[in-house]
């Protein structure tokens, strides 16, 4: 399975910087689906609310999925890589 990986920086309530890779099947090409893969996902981290456009998540290129992503693209739709200040 080919997916997609969307390169995500979202300035948190403290005003530090969370970035995160959304990873989906290629054939999804909607931003709006994305962007709300990237929402639901800053709700777990206690950052709902926050801006979450193309200014701060853009596709960066395809890859082949990894055996730790496919279970929860899946069962989900998308897989989150937590990069920096994601805790």
């Amino acid at each position: 399975m080919k997916v997609a990986v969307w390169d995500t920086y979202v300035t948190k309530k403290d005003g530090s910087v969370m970035h995160f890779d959304i990873i989906a099947p290629e054939e999804i090409r909607d931003t709006a689906l994305i962007y709300g893969y990237g929402k639901e996902y800053l709700k777990t981290k206690a950052q709902e609310g926050r801006a979450l456009t193309s200014k701060e998540c853009r596709f960066c290129h395809m890859e082949t999925v990894r055996p730790q992503w496919e279970a929860e693209i899946k069962q989900k739709g998308y897989f989150i890589v937590e990069m920096e200040n994601c805790r």
